[in-house]
Order: C-alpha cells, then structure tokens, then sequence
C-alpha cells in the first residue's frame, strides 16, 4: 500500500483514531523520552540520517518514533515478532505521523520476513533492533546495504547475545550499542517491565488464581528475577530452575525453591521459561507435567518451549479461549500452551507499561544519537553505551519523579579517589 508517497503494510488505516489514543496515553507517562524528544526537536541532532528499526509496533515504541523523527531523521519501522503489533499504532504512525510501518498482528513468518527486508530496502544508516532480526537479515541478504550503516542499537539480552556470537565469529560489520546492557534498562525493563507483564499477560489468558499456585520460573536472569518476586508476591510458591549455579545459588537465597527442571515438571501448575535458550521446555518435562498445567513463554523468541515435540505427543488440541490452546498428550493427560509459545506479555497483553518503557527508550534514543556522533571511530564490536548517559537518564527520571538525592562533598569525593586514606 502507498500513502503519502510511501509504502507501508499495516491491517487497516481506519484504525489510526483509536491508536493516536493509545500513543497520547503512553506519552503521559513517559516524561525523559518527552524530555529527548524536546531537546531533539530543537537541536536536530539526527538530520539526514536513515533509520531502520525493528521493534514491537506498541505505544510505546511509536514516541521512540516520533523522537527520532523530531531530532531530524527518516524513520523507517517493521515488527520484531509476528504477535506483538498493536494494528492500530501502526496505522496512526503511518496516517498521522507519515513514519512506514511494515507489520501485522498474526503475520506468518514470510510476510514477518518480507517486511524486515522492506525495512532493509531503506538502505538505513543506523539499525535499532529488539532480538537482531534485522541485523543478521541484513548481514546475511543484503551485503550492499550494509556499506550504507554506520552503526546500530540493539533492545533485548536475546539480540545481545547474538550480536556477541557474531562479534566472535568477526562477522560483525558495524558497531552496535548494547542498550539492553544499561543499569537503566536492564535492571528496570527486564525486572520490573517483564515481570509485571508477563503476569499481565497470563492473567489476560488465563483468569487464573495465582495465590495457591505452583510457579515454576525457568530462567534466573533478571527477568526471572521479576517474575519470581511477583508471583510470590501474589501468594504463590516459586520453583526456579537454571544451569548457572550462582544464579541458583542467589535465587535459593532469596528464599525460592531450586531444583531440576525434570523433577519440578510434576509438581508445577504453571511453568514460564525466560533463559533466551533452545528447548528449555522439551517432550520429556512436558510428558510428565500433571493434568492440566499451564506453560508459557517471556523470553524474544518462540525457541525455548518446544512445540514442534508437543505436537508430535499430543493426539488432539482445541482453543479454550484467545491465546489458550489446550493439547491432549500420549499418556492422557492435558498441557494448555499460551500464546503459541510467544512472549506472552506481547502476544496475550500490551507488554510492558510505559513508565518502564520510559527509560529503555531514552536509551534507545539517546544511543542512536551517540551513534550518529561517533561514526567512524567506532570498531564493528558491541558496545555499552556510556556511562554517563545511563546516570543522565536516571537523573532525568528522577527528576520527573519529584524526588532529589544527595551528592558527594569536595571532601567525599577526594576520599574516594584516594589511595592514602586508611584506618
């Protein structure tokens, strides 16, 4: 479709009204990423730079868009996973705020890929990325584009992890700026983002009761982390399973219950995997999951429970209500799969609220400003972006917040930076 002498793909245009409120609702409560967007719009750091993102089309993400726009470049944005699209944020970015959007909630996996090559066909400059779909289609497909990239950002420990394989195996191209890795970010949206949504995301599914309830957490990380302290929170035991024995080690200290998956599968009502790894949920937990447990997902990708080996065990399934399949195994028993076995927070809700969201994408914009800043000095590694942008943007919060905080003496700070001070 074209509109405005641009190409775009959303589900329908007349959703725009309904998605402008979403976006205005969102922006009330993202108040650093206004105060970017302000400085943006009058310093025009990002003219003339071509931007391709791919994110989950929320709220959210479409004042991150407008952000980038208002500092001065030509935005472009497909979807990061075929469930997480809110189709009327889409529409009102591409009617209203003339940015090409290039998804669709409940798109195949072709028309998911087609669209991050239209995203490519941008011939982009700078990449910002949630998971690396983007950059590694890109490395892959379009070998010419790339010359064209100075550099790029990247959302999520799963994106991360993969643009660390690629830095290895020095097939990295460009430097990317590690956002996720931000105290602001990743102690704030994966804790607090994931760990309230995720639970959003299955109360939505499911209405069940959490008080009573067995959860099973497989995953430590800092998402696991969140999830844990909700669900107990809301009167539940928590089982955590990992590989990392410190990881293991500090959730037994917090007072979780820690054991091997195998031996957690008959004994939890609810299993939620967040580790970014293959199969952690395969044929051999689920074949001895009790009658009627519930598993899900809250990791990037829909790589972690295995569904390919549920099918190949189950003898028939049926849709108990949006986003909750149930599926009749070999031995009798039941296991209802939420949401496909996508983020469920994304896939069955609104995913995370957009006071958490805040923070991620200030440094989201703020490192794509330090990309634009810095091209050509940078190496094609993965980077944290600065220090001092982090505390920025928690001093920006902060102050949104109406809260105020000490700071050090001339003395303190002479003391902390000596060597001599002792007893």
């Amino acid at each position: 479709m074209k509109t405005n002498n641009f190409d775009f793909d959303v589900r329908d245009l007349k959703l725009a009204n309904e998605g402008e409120k979403r976006i205005d609702w969102a922006e009330r409560f993202m108040p650093v990423l206004g105060l970017v967007r302000k400085r943006f719009q009058k310093e025009k750091p990002l003219q003339g730079a071509r931007i391709s993102c791919c994110l989950h089309v929320t709220s959210e993400t479409a004042n991150l868009m407008r952000a980038l726009k208002a500092g001065g470049a030509s935005v472009r944005l497909c979807a990061s996973n075929p469930l997480s699209t809110q189709d009327e944020v889409a529409a009102a970015l591409v009617k209203n705020s003339g940015i090409p959007v290039f998804a669709v909630k409940g798109e195949n996996r072709k028309s998911y890929y087609q669209h991050i090559e239209q995203a490519i066909a941008f011939k982009p400059q700078i990449t910002t990325d949630d998971g690396a779909d983007l950059v590694s289609t890109l490395h892959k497909k379009s070998g010419s584009f790339i010359k064209e990239v100075v550099g790029g950002t990247e959302e999520t420990t799963t994106g991360v992890i993969r643009l660390r394989s690629m830095e290895r195996n020095s097939v990295l191209r460009y430097p990317i700026i590690a956002v996720n890795d931000s105290q602001t970010k990743f102690m704030f949206d994966n804790r607090y983002g994931t760990g309230q949504s995720t639970i959003d995301g299955i109360l939505r599914a499911t209405n069940i009761l959490f008080a009573g309830a067995t959860v099973v957490v497989c995953g430590y990380g800092w998402c696991g982390r969140g999830l844990a302290t909700r669900a107990r929170g809301m009167g539940a035991t928590v089982i955590v399973t990992e590989v990392n024995p410190i990881r293991a080690l500090e959730a037994r200290m917090d007072g979780y219950l820690v054991m091997p998956l195998l031996e957690a599968a008959p004994i939890g009502d609810l299993f939620i995997t967040v580790t970014g790894n293959i199969n952690v949920i395969d044929r051999h937990h689920i074949l001895r999951m009790k009658d009627g447990a519930i598993i899900c997902n809250s990791g990037h990708f829909d790589v972690e429970i295995n569904t390919r080996a549920l099918k190949h065990i189950s003898k028939g399934k049926r849709e108990l209500r949006p986003s909750c399949v149930e599926y009749t195994l070999i031995n009798g028993r039941r296991v209802i799969l939420l949401a496909e076995g996508r983020l469920v927070n994304l896939a069955a809700a609104e995913g995370h609220p957009a006071m958490v969201m805040d923070l991620s994408f200030a440094n989201q914009a703020l490192a794509v400003e330090y990309i634009w800043k810095n091209q050509g000095r940078l190496e094609p590694r993965v980077y944290k972006l600065p220090e001092e942008i982090d505390r920025e943007i928690a001093q920006l919060k902060l102050r949104s917040m109406g809260i105020k905080i000490d700071r050090l003496t001339r003395e303190q700070s002479n003391y902390l930076s000596s060597w001599q001070e002792g007893t």
